[in-house]
């Protein structure tokens, strides 16, 4: 064998090769650590469950009809549908709520709509952050970002957010948050009346 073939891989040969280079674990420090496999497990399964979950659905199993529109927020997945009447279709990425006792799932509808929205922390956020601020108003440090959908239960909320790091993450208080575009976008597509189901 000459040496020009001696480095030459064929294509099986590469793709051998980079599929065990990807296969390889990402922590290369102590192999031998029960707690580099834990890791490297929980790593790969919460990124295998989050991207299988994060896809296109249809409105019929969850709605008997899109009168006024649709939300569905899939907790699990931590992504938001909308439908419109008109066959419109968007899916966007969401936090969800921190804690099980913050969730809230079932049906509601959107009572009302606000551009540049003010914020103050329910009593319950008050008795578990004392030091948090009594009243936020509209701009860069408002929790609620750009835009918020008012829900008909209580203090809860479809809003944006400015810190863009809570988005695909349980990370809220109870609300479902969105990045300011995709609020701003779903804001002009979603009615006052607008159906919604937290499952």
């Amino acid at each position: 064998m000459n040496d020009d073939r001696k480095f030459q891989l064929g294509r099986r040969s590469f793709l051998a090769t980079g599929a065990a280079f990807l296969g390889a674990p990402a922590i290369a420090q102590d192999v031998n650590s029960d707690t580099t496999t834990e890791v490297e497990r929980e790593i790969t399964e919460t990124v295998r469950r989050n991207t299988s979950s994060f896809r296109s659905m249809r409105w019929e199993p969850y709605f008997d009809n899109l009168n006024n529109g649709a939300i569905l927020v899939d907790i699990t997945s931590r992504a938001l549908h909308f439908w419109g009447e008109d066959g419109t279709y968007k899916l966007y990425p969401s936090s969800v709520p921190l804690t099980e006792d913050l969730t809230r799932r079932g049906r509601t509808s959107v009572i009302r709509k606000v551009e540049g929205p003010s914020w103050r922390p329910t009593p319950a956020m008050r008795e578990r952050n004392p030091e948090w601020p009594e009243y936020v108003g509209p701009g860069p440090d408002n929790p609620l970002g750009t835009h918020a959908l008012y829900l008909s239960w209580t203090y809860y909320r479809i809003h944006g957010t400015h810190d863009t790091r809570k988005i695909g993450r349980r990370s809220s208080n109870g609300c479902v948050g969105l990045y300011n575009e995709h609020i701003a976008e779903l804001f002009e597509l979603a009615k006052v009346g607008t159906q919604v189901l937290l499952i």
